[in-house]
């Protein structure tokens, strides 16, 4: 397993002016300081790369190379750790955190990325020389990149999936879903995902993927395995389709809004979940606390030619003018489902945020069944694979509610994904699902109605 960052640098970091790198180098330069914020300070991945000096002078082309590179070393630290420590004679110290990132870059270029050696090797070493916290293992660094091209594969396929993640998470993960489903949770989100789309209701899925080379899934989501840039996809201009997660489009499946209902979105960016309630013709409010991520809600609305009503509140104290028909609560969690397109999301959590997000989330449920009509319904989500983010609260919420019940999701309801509905009836997925299709990430969902 991983250790956790500790949130401090190990000893004094000796920046590298970005002007005094060729411009060959600034991507990797960029790569590494952005992975120094993710696993020393937990800092979100791309925060640490829009931040760098030589970002904004950087094309499309190296920024998406920094980016990929970046994001193969957060999905397998641990395997690439082993393979750089086989061709070691013995440790780096513990005080070589420069060293340690530029290695762990080098083996990611030559085992996920398959830069060709000489380029991956030779920029490396020439990087490694740079800094004077590394420049000491420049020499090591040429000898041990050329090992692990050479025979680092065979170590670096056969690493405990469990490895690549932080200590805490791989023991929850065990503890709460057993060894093996742990692991292939893990190395269900050790590589990139699929591009998933939701089409807009009237438009034809089937058409959609045949245009943009993708499939259907039982669902209903687009899938296609090539990403790209998604503005340049068809159909993007004329909002025919948004980017969602097949298990994210679920939740307000499940809600069954029809044309004129009321209906609230609570902590609704980036809207997702918004646009596929509003494309149903029910009168939407969407509730955001964080202003600036409403914008990104009003963008998407206005791309796909949809309209809701957007508000920018607290969703536990803001209230309707009139009990709802339905409201869909996807409430702030450690996001821990989502590690297969947010790798960086693993570093930036504690164990000790689980319980206090937990307070929040039970806070969020108690509001937004007060919104409620007699006879409305309620859809409860996270996107967290932690059971006190999921499981643990419908239980609970059930027994302090009166007028509460659960509404058991049929399979009829999940075409394809009947493994994922749990005998109390709420439904749990897993990033191990599907995995021969893509995987899918880790949401939560339980449907409760308002029975008086």
């Amino acid at each position: 397993m991983t250790h956790a960052p500790s949130r401090r640098p190990a000893r004094p970091v000796h920046p590298v002016r970005s002007g005094a790198l060729p411009a060959h180098l600034h991507a990797r330069a960029a790569a590494l300081a952005a992975l120094r914020g993710v696993f020393d300070a937990g800092t979100p991945l791309d925060a640490g790369l829009a931040g760098r000096p030589e970002w904004a002078a950087m094309d499309v082309r190296d920024r998406a190379f920094a980016r990929a590179l970046a994001a193969a070393v957060i999905r397998q630290p641990g395997a690439l750790d082993a393979a750089v420590g086989a061709m070691l004679d013995r440790p780096l110290p513990d005080t070589a955190l420069r060293a340690r990132l530029a290695l762990r870059c080098g083996a990611a270029e030559l085992l996920i990325l398959s830069t060709p050696p000489h380029a991956a090797v030779d920029a490396w070493v020439e990087l490694m020389g740079a800094s004077p916290e590394s420049a000491g293992f420049r020499k090591l660094s040429n000898a041990v990149l050329r090992r692990v091209a050479e025979k680092g594969a065979a170590v670096f396929n056969r690493a405990d999936p469990l490895g690549d993640l932080p200590d805490w998470l791989a023991a929850r993960w065990s503890e709460a879903w057993g060894p093996n489903a742990a692991r292939a949770m893990a190395a269900a989100r050790s590589g990139p995902p699929p591009l998933d789309l939701t089409a807009r209701h009237e438009a034809d899925p089937a058409r959609i993927a045949a245009e943009i080379g993708g499939k259907v899934l039982p669902t209903g989501t687009i899938r296609r395995e090539a990403i790209g840039l998604v503005e340049d996809i068809a159909g993007y201009p004329g909002g025919d389709w948004w980017v969602q997660d097949a298990a994210a489009a679920l939740p307000a499946r499940l809600l069954n809004v029809r044309r004129g209902e009321t209906v609230a979105d609570l902590c609704a960016a980036p809207g997702g979940k918004t646009l596929q309630l509003a494309a149903t013709g029910a009168d939407v409010t969407a509730v955001e606390l964080n202003a600036r991520r409403l914008k990104r809600v009003e963008a998407n609305l206005a791309r796909a030619r949809l309209s809701a009503r957007l508000v920018a509140a607290d969703a536990a104290d803001w209230r309707p003018d009139a009990p709802l028909d339905a409201v869909l609560l996807d409430a702030p969690c450690t996001a821990t489902g989502t590690l297969r397109r947010r790798p960086d999301a693993a570093w930036s959590k504690r164990e000790e945020d689980v319980r206090s997000l937990a307070r929040i989330q039970a806070r969020l449920l108690d509001a937004a069944f007060a919104m409620l009509k007699p006879g409305g319904r309620l859809v409860f989500c996270t996107c967290s694979l932690e059971r006190e983010e999921g499981e643990d609260h419908i239980p609970a919420f059930l027994f302090r509610t009166p007028g509460a019940a659960l509404d058991p999701v049929g399979p009829e309801e999940f075409p394809g994904l009947a493994d994922a509905i749990a005998p109390e009836g709420w439904v749990r997925t897993r990033p191990d699902m599907w995995a021969d299709a893509g995987g899918l990430d880790g949401f939560f969902i339980a449907r409760i109605v308002r029975t008086a």
